[in-house]
């Protein structure tokens, strides 16, 4: 892979609704203390997102409570990005402040980012799909 592609799959853009910008922020601030680098990080990846009023949001967008499909490797799993106190993993429901949560957070359909995963590894996450709650399952 060459430098240019490693930067963007790292440091994909980001698009926020800005009415859940102050939410996460806080989300983040409040997670220093329990987990600094994951907290900074987010941090640092929501103020760098483009904020959009929610009219403007695209639809394929991760945000708080999308259902979102994505691929690691040869691995493809469907997860919802929740508030942390209402994440429930057997209801594939992951916490924001989780590193799988806060790398797709902001990401559209077929963007990837590089994320460090507890294990230290670099982890290449690509989005395939994403469904907003007030939307229909597609068929």
């Amino acid at each position: 892979m060459n430098g240019k592609a490693a930067t963007a799959a790292s440091r994909p853009r980001l698009i926020i609704d800005e009415r859940a910008y102050p939410r996460l922020l806080a989300l983040a601030e409040r997670a220093r203390a329990k987990v600094p680098e994951l907290a900074d990080r987010l941090i640092e990846e929501i103020e760098r997102a483009d904020l959009r009023a929610g009219g403007e949001m695209p639809v394929d967008v991760v945000t708080l409570g999308s259902e979102v499909t994505y691929r690691e490797g040869d691995k493809t799993q469907t997860v919802r990005i929740v508030a942390p106190e209402d994440a429930d993993i057997e209801r594939r429901q992951i916490s924001v402040l989780t590193p799988v949560g806060a790398a797709l957070l902001g990401l559209t359909v077929g963007q990837k980012i590089s994320w460090e995963m507890p294990d230290k590894r670099a982890a290449v996450l690509e989005v395939v799909a994403v469904q907003q709650p007030h939307e229909a399952p597609a068929h």
